[in-house]
């Protein structure tokens, strides 16, 4: 699934290209919006929030898209080929008099006005690429619920937009603990650090699709465990570990990170990233 790094990325490339220009060619490809029209409208434009994308019309209009794991937007000139998938996978097409954004594969797209946006992200926390970063309640969000594990409370867009699988895995290995360690057992001190961190690298990777959380220019080390099961641990070379989550896999390094953990390779069970993870 996309982070919200990569999705701000998407929002900047759409923004370029859309806004400030009128549509001259619109086709929502869903059963409900289909025969909604978008032609002889500008864009005024178009907003991340967390891992939401946000194109803003005149006339008061809204096109929220949500890329989820498979699903992207594409920029391409006037008369350039589409490239992104085949036909059938594309949802949306937007086109002005010199580019075209096409959705592919998009599970979540609907046309809402726009002064009802907070009907589908009013219920995110502070969004680390936002305007509006809070830290402060960005920490007492995340440690609302002590028993809940690091993992899922990181997952949780409800807490802090725009951490996904990836960063959950780094940000538990940088602080030391396992996903799967209580919130309530950190040490004091250690949200606030995470949630700086999480900033700080959000940021940091915002501008560049290779994303990276190591201080290490090595080609092959960018990031310190996810998807390095049995690689050497880059600080302390234990072998890192994969726990598989039903849908999705968590990294770990046993020998730097403190706390519970799950049986590597093991499927099925309760999962610790269940939960809204928009």
């Amino acid at each position: 699934m996309p982070e919200g790094d990569t999705v701000w990325r998407a929002a900047r490339r759409l923004h370029t290209a859309l806004a400030g220009r009128v549509v001259t060619r619109s086709d929502l490809r869903v059963p409900r919006f289909a025969t909604a029209d978008l032609t002889g409208r500008a864009v005024l434009d178009v907003t991340p929030r967390g891992k939401h994308l946000l194109t803003r019309f005149e006339d008061g209009l809204t096109l929220h898209s949500h890329l989820r794991m498979d699903g992207s937007w594409r920029v391409f000139a006037t008369g350039e080929r589409w490239r992104g998938g085949p036909a059938h996978q594309i949802r949306a097409i937007l086109g002005n008099t010199e580019h075209t954004a096409v959705g592919y594969r998009l599970p979540v797209l609907e046309l809402i006005r726009t002064a009802e946006e907070q009907s589908v992200v009013g219920h995110l926390g502070p969004d680390l690429l936002g305007p509006d970063w809070d830290p402060a309640e960005a920490v007492r969000r995340l440690t609302t619920d002590p028993g809940r594990s690091l993992g899922e409370a990181l997952l949780d867009q409800r807490n802090l937009a725009g951490i996904g699988n990836v960063y959950k895995s780094e940000l538990a290995f940088l602080a030391a603990v396992t996903p799967w360690l209580p919130v309530g057992e950190l040490a004091p001190g250690v949200p606030e650090r995470l949630v700086a961190t999480a900033h700080r690298l959000l940021e940091a990777n915002k501008d560049r699709a290779d994303r990276r959380t190591t201080t290490t220019r090595h080609p092959t080390h960018n990031l310190y465990v996810y998807g390095r099961e049995h690689r050497p641990c880059l600080r302390c070379g234990a072998p890192v570990r994969r726990a598989e989550l039903v849908d999705r896999v968590t990294y770990w390094c046993p020998g730097c990170q403190q706390g519970p953990s799950r049986a590597a390779d093991s499927r099925g069970g309760p999962s610790a990233e269940s939960g809204p993870a928009n």
